[in-house]
């Protein structure tokens, strides 16, 4: 199975439009995964307590941050997601010398959410992933069913001042700081010889096993990935197409051009097929901590056929219902033992009122197009009326605790006309 997971997106001043920072990205699963959207407030821990992630149960923090979550129904894990410190973290299945057929530990999806619960900075939410991976390490099953697929990751984590690329093989790890400008991975080693953190066995490790001499210039690309791979092939190629439509909108990246990038389905970054874009996350966070964040997710599969719904931290936010799937607990086959004998229905209400109008879309290209000026109109709506707060605050937080929920129910609305 040719591996095809994404393209993570950061954009910052100078690249972008005003004092902020752009962050998109796609999520690339199997075309029959459901992609939930939710919220978790934060909260507060006993020094015992311990968390169940998707197949390992470990410490929990003495205390967890608020986060939106974008992630796949079957896992506790996310793709991507922000917090209420304004973090974002998006993960990117990578593959190189190290073997990634290791036992049941944490996904690289449990990890953007741990580092997310746990970091109010993109800095910290390196040392809390590269610690986690150092105690617990990287593994398992990354879809939902018996094929065993799995991979290392890479992660990019932005704030309000800056972000990182943190590129994992097993428990080694590289970490590199991005201060301006715009960079984008996909399923590839991007860290070369700028090094910013390390794990600090990692190249002797890597001379170890003869992948280095360890004298001439370390480059951690060059060094972990494999010298060549069908894998990664792709990755290559949607990796130079990003960069290109990031190029092509330099000093002027904004929200819509960043939904723009991850609806182009010319370049490959909006995936169709066995393996497609299932969801989609653009972030806006301004560098002025007056200013909040504002998130959109869409929660259901391919951007081009989707509305970016706006989602802004706030005390009291309302459940994210209609894109929370069904909750099998114990009962829940990715739980059991062996895992995956079955897969239940995880369609949430959003995603069941969005698959007819979907094929509609794709079949009927008149009455799509309808659909679609729609779709457009609302969410066109909505990014105006955030730009209102973005440039001036909150003036009545108790006005956005419905903002994602209610924004999903007039998408509903939109389908039920159609």
């Amino acid at each position: 199975m040719l591996p095809s997971s994404c393209d993570t997106f950061v954009a910052l001043p100078p690249s972008t439009e005003g004092q902020r920072i752009i962050f998109g990205k796609n999520s690339d699963r199997p075309c029959d995964e459901v992609q939930e959207v939710v919220y978790f407030p934060p909260m507060d821990y006993g020094p015992d307590e311990k968390v169940e992630c998707t197949y390992i149960q470990i410490d929990q923090a003495s205390h967890t941050y608020a986060v939106v979550l974008s992630k796949p129904a079957w896992l506790w894990g996310a793709e991507m997601g922000a917090n209420e410190h304004q973090v974002c973290i998006g993960n990117e299945a990578v593959w190189g010398r190290e073997s990634a057929d290791g036992e049941e530990a944490l996904l690289g999806m449990d990890l953007v959410r741990l580092g997310l619960e746990r970091a109010d900075t993109a800095e910290k939410a390196v040392d809390v992933i590269a610690e986690l991976l150092e105690k617990y390490g990287q593994g398992g099953p990354c879809l939902e069913d018996q094929c065993g697929f799995t991979y290392h990751n890479s992660f990019l984590i932005s704030d309000r001042k800056e972000a990182w690329l943190l590129e994992t093989s097993g428990k080694y790890w590289a970490a590199e700081r991005v201060e301006g400008g715009y960079r984008n991975i996909s399923n590839q080693y991007g860290i070369t010889t700028k090094i910013d953190k390390e794990h600090p066995e990692m190249r002797e490790y890597a001379r170890s096993k003869g992948w280095w001499d360890g004298e001439s210039e370390f480059n951690f690309a060059t060094v972990y990935s494999f010298l060549t791979t069908a894998r990664i092939e792709s990755a290559g190629t949607r990796y130079c197409e990003g960069k290109r439509l990031l190029e092509k909108r330099n000093g002027h990246i904004t929200a819509e051009a960043m939904m723009d990038i991850l609806r182009d389905k010319e370049s490959g970054i909006n995936m169709e097929g066995m393996f497609m874009t299932t969801g989609s996350m653009v972030s806006v966070v301004p560098r002025d901590p007056a200013l909040p964040g504002v998130h959109y997710f869409t929660a259901t599969p391919d951007p081009e056929r989707s509305v970016f719904k706006p989602f802004v931290f706030v005390k009291n936010v309302h459940e994210l219902g209609e894109t929370s799937s069904p909750s099998f607990g114990p009962d829940d086959p990715a739980k059991k033992k062996p895992r995956f004998q079955s897969k239940p229905d995880r369609k949430h209400p959003l995603f069941v009122k969005h698959e007819p109008i979907a094929a509609i879309m794709e079949s009927y290209k008149e009455r799509g197009q309808k659909i679609t000026e729609g779709l457009r109109q609302l969410e066109k709506e909505k990014v105006e009326e955030m730009e209102n707060i973005l440039q001036v605050g909150i003036e009545q937080p108790d006005m956005l605790v419905n903002l994602f929920p209610g924004c999903v129910l007039k998408e509903m609305s939109v389908y039920s006309k159609s």
